[in-house]
């Protein structure tokens, strides 16, 4: 996964799925004692990037870089799947009918995703990583390509969010599953680090990791944080549309860079948690807008599984900002729902 690539006046953010355009004039006038401060790396395999208007007295940008990569470093040690001692990768290796304490914002995790898991139907579940595993896309994956039945029907005995629960400070299992935060681990992060910037007086800021982000506030020249929405190729990338971005998260699920071909059938690294397989629908990418960065990257993911039809009457339903890019025959068809056009380049209350 690339991090930020300069162009001109636009810098382009590449993160799990998809990538956000972040239209930036670092050359304009500004107050007196004001300034643009930037900084980023790596994190959680991708990268981070954070751009903040400095005012006087406001906190020097080496501690809130410190500040920033503190967080970060504490995400990656509560909830990574590529590293044995992490907390969730060591509740994933306990056997069935198991306890750990855990930390409250693991337990805080798990009940946002038993809450998207249970709108969903079960479609979008936590408990995937043995499916990855299997289909070859997760961290222990040996090859991509489709698995047998009997192996499929061999994981599918433990995945399912009604095998988890919290019992006071402890997430404990009653089968073997394996517990997978990919789908908001990252959202969750920023509006940590959104969070920390308040705190510190920081009021126009963009926060991004591995693709999703939080904006507040304007720039420095007082124009707004404005984002691209690309369109879902792998070949190239085209924004589709720019939106105004004050005071939300947006995030950005496709299936269009993580994937492998099999006689002639495309398989992606989007599963419905029912089948146990990858979806197999026109819906190419969504992109969700919401006050809060997590709930915008859970609810992505939600969309993405669910298809077009399935995914706009839930957005619908559920009153989220929600951009669809639907695979069609002559190219790709744009829907969106009344939410996004009512929140993209609108400030929250």
């Amino acid at each position: 996964m690339a991090g930020a690539v300069l162009r001109g006046d636009e810098e382009l953010f590449t993160g799990r799925f998809v990538g956000f355009v972040v239209l930036a004039a670092f050359l304009a006038a500004c107050g007196e004692g004001e300034s643009m401060e930037s900084f980023g790396g790596p994190t959680m395999g991708s990268t981070y990037s954070i751009k903040y208007v400095r005012h006087a007295g406001d906190a020097d940008s080496a501690q809130v870089r410190s500040e920033v990569e503190g967080i970060l470093a504490e995400v990656d040690q509560q909830l990574s799947t590529y590293r044995n001692d992490s907390d969730i990768e060591r509740f994933n290796a306990l056997p069935a009918n198991s306890c750990q304490t855990m930390p409250a914002s693991v337990l805080e995790l798990i009940r946002v995703g038993e809450q998207l898991s249970a709108q969903s139907e079960g479609s979008y579940d936590l408990t995937v990583e043995p499916l990855m595993n299997l289909w070859g896309f997760g961290p222990q994956g040996r090859e991509e390509k489709v698995p047998d039945a009997a192996a499929l029907a061999e994981v599918m005995q433990r995945v399912g969010h009604q095998h988890l629960h919290i019992n006071g400070d402890q997430l404990c299992k009653d089968a073997a599953v394996e517990v997978d935060f990919n789908s908001i681990a990252a959202g969750y992060a920023v509006d940590t680090i959104a969070a920390r910037l308040d705190a510190l007086g920081i009021h126009d800021y963009l926060a991004e990791a591995t693709g999703e982000l939080k904006a507040k506030g304007k720039k420095l020249d007082g124009s707004p944080w404005r984002i691209a929405l690309e369109e879902p190729r792998d070949d190239q990338q085209i924004a589709e549309r720019i939106i105004d971005v004050d005071g939300y998260g947006v995030s950005t699920s496709g299936d269009y860079r993580n994937y492998f071909l099999q006689d002639g059938r495309r398989y992606s690294h989007t599963f419905d948690a029912r089948t146990g397989a990858p979806v197999l629908h026109d819906l190419a990418s969504v992109t969700v807008i919401h006050p809060s960065a997590l709930m915008a990257d859970g609810l992505s993911t939600l969309l993405l599984i669910l298809g077009p039809e399935r995914a706009m009457d839930y957005a619908e339903k559920h009153d989220i900002g929600a951009f669809l890019v639907i695979r069609a025959d002559t190219g790709f068809v744009i829907r969106t729902s009344p939410a996004f056009e009512r929140l993209s380049g609108k400030k929250t209350d």
